[in-house]
């Protein structure tokens, strides 16, 4: 099984650009999102850290926005509580799809919370960083102090891109993608 991790800015189009691919995808965000509708031991641990913060099961993203906002620090301890959960379901994922030729890794923080193994295939998606921002702006519960702090947790964009195999430039037009896409999958399987 090839490992292809997608990794680039917040709001550049990683989920995007991992559907093109046509192979399982691990959306990390998405697993995050299910943890905080379904999962209760996560909601008690929350609740138990985080005193009066969480009302009720499931966890409410407002509180959770709150909660982050609240105290700089506040970010890394829920990661700390969410993130065995998320690794978990990701060798969930990878065992049921060993035997596939590809899987699809779009995970945010992958170099950050050093997922990555030798031989992955790693892809870095550069978007124009005011094409981005506005994206995240019409995002539901958009928060500037949030989305630095989100920020902060990463490594610089630079760095990701150096530590990546391949650049798609992203323009957000699916054609242009699609082409590159494969493209990229074409040198990763010959």
């Amino acid at each position: 099984m090839i490992r292809v991790a997608i990794i680039g800015g917040i709001g550049s189009g990683k989920t995007f650009i991992s559907k093109l691919f046509g192979y399982p995808v691990f959306n990390a965000d998405k697993i995050v999102n299910k943890i905080y509708l379904k999962n209760k031991s996560i909601f008690i641990k929350l609740k138990k850290k985080f005193p009066g913060s969480f009302t009720r099961f499931p966890i409410k993203k407002e509180e959770l926005i709150k909660t982050v906002l609240s105290n700089k620090k506040n970010i890394k301890k829920i990661s700390s509580i969410v993130h065995p959960v998320v690794t978990k379901d990701l060798n969930l994922f990878l065992s049921k799809n060993r035997k596939k030729k590809i899987v699809i890794l779009d995970i945010p923080l992958f170099l950050e919370n050093k997922l990555n193994k030798k031989d992955d295939i790693i892809i870095f998606v550069e978007s124009n960083s005011i094409k981005s921002h506005s994206r995240i702006k019409k995002r539901k519960n958009y928060n500037k102090i949030l989305f630095n702090r989100l920020k902060n947790l990463q490594l610089s964009l630079n760095h990701k891109k150096q530590k990546s195999n391949y650049v798609i430039k992203n323009n957000f037009r699916k054609v242009s993608a699609r082409k590159k896409v494969k493209d990229i999958l074409r040198r990763i399987l010959a």
